[in-house]
């Protein structure tokens, strides 16, 4: 019996593990499309186990200084997914913008940080935010996108935003 236990753990941590692997294919529903093309831009995305990392991203964020209200939005959260895009180009932003538009995904800020663009978008199911996509594009043509699924409500996002924009 205590062989299986272990066995059955060791499959589980591998799972959980697995899902940690940086892979070299996009993650996201718009950069999966195979027909698109991307013109040479280059993938790399994460799919985040918020089981194991939403104690060390809450640890992070109060290091680094952050509101309660971002550690809170944390805390809400079902599932983090990161993307990154080196040699993107303008064009596969505003198609991805379109793409966004075209499936109700609602523009709540745009946040200039740095010389980087930061865009936030939202889906709603009533009242809950489901998910919450954000893009953040420099100069030099690289791109991260950051799709976070959960229920957060339009006052979480509201004060992330703020918090955000003070600084």
């Amino acid at each position: 019996m205590k062989t299986l236990t272990n066995i059955f753990l060791t499959l589980l941590m591998v799972g959980f593990m697995q899902s940690c692997i940086v892979s070299e294919k996009p993650n996201i529903d718009f950069f999966q499309n195979s027909q698109y093309d991307f013109k040479g831009a280059q993938f790399a995305s994460i799919n985040v186990p918020m089981v194991l990392a939403k104690s060390y991203i809450k640890k992070a964020l109060r290091e680094e200084g952050e509101s309660e209200e971002t550690i809170n939005l944390v805390k809400k959260a079902s599932k983090i997914k990161v993307l990154t895009v080196t040699n993107g180009s303008s064009k596969m932003l505003s198609d991805y913008e379109q793409f966004l538009n075209n499936n109700h995904y609602e523009e709540w800020a745009t946040i200039k940080h740095d010389g980087d663009n930061i865009n936030i978008r939202v889906k709603q199911d009533g009242e809950i935010i489901k998910n919450m996509l954000i893009t953040v594009g420099s100069n030099k043509n690289e791109m991260v996108f950051v799709d976070v699924k959960g229920n957060f409500t339009a006052n979480d996002i509201s004060k992330m935003i703020n918090t955000v924009s003070d600084k």
